[in-house]
């Protein structure tokens, strides 16, 4: 138990640098909803997802085989002057090439030149502090790590709320020029300055980090690249049938419906990503852990046990969620026109713990060097997410691209446990795993569709899942709490 206890310290603190950025977004969709009307909504949901394809063409997947190829090598130093390398040459050549035909491509994308602009600045920005991140990650300085995370969100949430509703306020109680600041700022639509307070913080934070930069010396290992690559390439077109996964739904819909049914779907899909915090907080710490743990004698185990107890919590976590939906969706939404798609989170919930159950079963894949079936999985999940959504879009609108994620997901964490039988078998507990998916998925379901305005009986629910937890796992539980 003392490596699960280590573990769960590890992701702990991971969890906290994490999760509270993608908490604090979640928090201000409460500000932008209440600001934004649907159609501007998406405009900024637009600019995050051609954000997140960007990112993965220019992280190349190397922060994965920086962890894989750092704890291989004996000369560390090579590792990480390669790795940091190859990410400064493809941003420099990716800027070049994107300011260079900077008016068609964003023609081409449909974006405003101004955001444009902004966008591939953040991208520039952020992606060079991305091996030196991973680089305090995998020499265990996660309090230093989680510094960095939070100075970055905290500046940006603090520049969202003056610039969207404090700057706003003080114009109008006088406090600021009313000439003066109405002719710099009401001219501008005010998405933009969520997209300018992220920019701030992305440059403080490289700021932040040029300290750290100072210690990566530029060089390339040839053969070590060669290696590097064959292992990232795949990671990196995982990631972006991963994007796709996670975002072509939102994209489709402006495009087969219309920009406003896109910002209502966007915005509520964010509760359903209360989820994905807890999946990314333990993706953090279990990335380093795998790799650090594989060579000993009782690592399968160590694997199984974890994603048994991942797959408990969450389930937990999901009912939770169900139980206080409409005191959630009032908190971070609000306005009542963004609340009518909220028949989408149970399924958004429940796609987001088997995509966490599925980054548990990546192991095998990462520790055997076959990263190629990342890629595989990944793109089988993107074309179910294409498939999906052309065809039902037009007839059943949103919903269909909430069920798009459910059978993306449940697809690749069904094969990838397939395949993992075959190339590193852990002895999972499937049977147990697949009952507190399916038990939490029906419960949310229970108490959204019959008991949602029914209080005593959801905490009857919810108290009732929980002691059944208890009741099935409480030897091993009783263990722990023992140690």
């Amino acid at each position: 138990m003392s490596l699960v206890k280590r573990f769960a310290k590890d992701t702990a603190i991971y969890g906290i640098a994490a999760v509270l950025p993608k908490l604090v977004n979640v928090l201000l969709v409460r500000l932008h909803t209440g600001i934004l009307k649907p159609a501007a909504y998406s405009d900024n949901t637009q600019f995050y997802i051609y954000a997140t394809y960007f990112n993965v063409l220019l992280t190349l997947g190397m922060e994965t085989a920086f962890f894989r190829f750092f704890t291989k090598y004996k000369d560390n130093t090579k590792v990480a002057q390669t790795a940091f390398t190859t990410i400064l040459i493809n941003s420099l050549l990716f800027l070049s090439i994107f300011l260079l035909f900077a008016d068609s491509i964003s023609r081409f994308l449909e974006i405003n030149k101004t955001y444009y602009l902004i966008l591939i600045s953040i991208l520039i920005l952020d992606t060079l502090v991305v091996i030196p991140y991973a680089y305090l990650r995998v020499t265990h300085r996660p309090l230093r790590f989680a510094f960095y995370r939070i100075f970055n969100i905290s500046v940006y949430a603090i520049l969202n709320v003056l610039l969207l509703w404090g700057v706003p306020k003080m114009i109008a109680s006088g406090f600021l020029s009313a000439n003066r600041w109405v002719s710099l700022y009401g001219t501008h639509p005010k998405v933009i300055y969520i997209f300018i307070a992220n920019l701030i913080a992305s440059f403080l934070t490289f700021v932040l980090f040029l300290p750290v930069l100072r210690h990566f010396s530029l060089g390339l290992d040839k053969n070590l690249l060669k290696k590097m690559l064959h292992y990232s390439i795949p990671i990196m077109i995982a990631g972006l049938a991963y994007a796709t996964n996670e975002n072509l739904d939102k994209l489709l819909i402006g495009r087969l419906l219309d920009k406003e049914t896109m910002g209502i779907y966007a915005a509520v899909y964010k509760i359903g990503v209360l989820m994905s915090l807890y999946v990314t907080a333990f993706r953090l710490g279990a990335e380093p852990f795998f790799f650090s743990q594989h060579k000993k004698a009782n690592a399968k185990q160590q694997y199984a046990h974890i994603l048994l107890w991942f797959t408990i919590l969450g389930a937990v976590f999901m009912v939770s969620i169900m139980t206080f939906l409409d005191v959630i969706a009032r908190l971070l939404i609000g306005q009542a026109v963004y609340l009518k798609a909220l028949q989408i989170v149970p399924i958004i919930l429940t796609a987001y713990l088997l995509f966490g159950i599925y980054n548990n079963l990546s192991v095998w894949y990462k520790l055997t060097d076959r990263t190629r079936y990342a890629m595989y999985l990944s793109i089988l999940g993107a074309l179910i997410t294409i498939v999906f959504n052309v065809l039902f879009i037009p007839k059943i609108g949103y919903m269909a691209s909430a069920w798009a994620t459910l059978a993306a997901y449940g697809s690749m964490s069904l094969l990838s446990f397939v395949l993992g039988r075959k190339y590193y078998k852990v002895p999972y507990e499937s049977i147990k795993i697949v009952f507190y998916v399916a038990s939490s998925a029906l419960t949310g379901f229970v108490i959204f569709k019959y008991f949602n305005d029914n209080y005593p009986v959801k905490l009857v629910l919810l108290f009732m899942y929980i002691l059944m937890v208890w009741f099935i796992e409480r030897r091993q539980l009783q263990q722990i709490f023992k140690k």
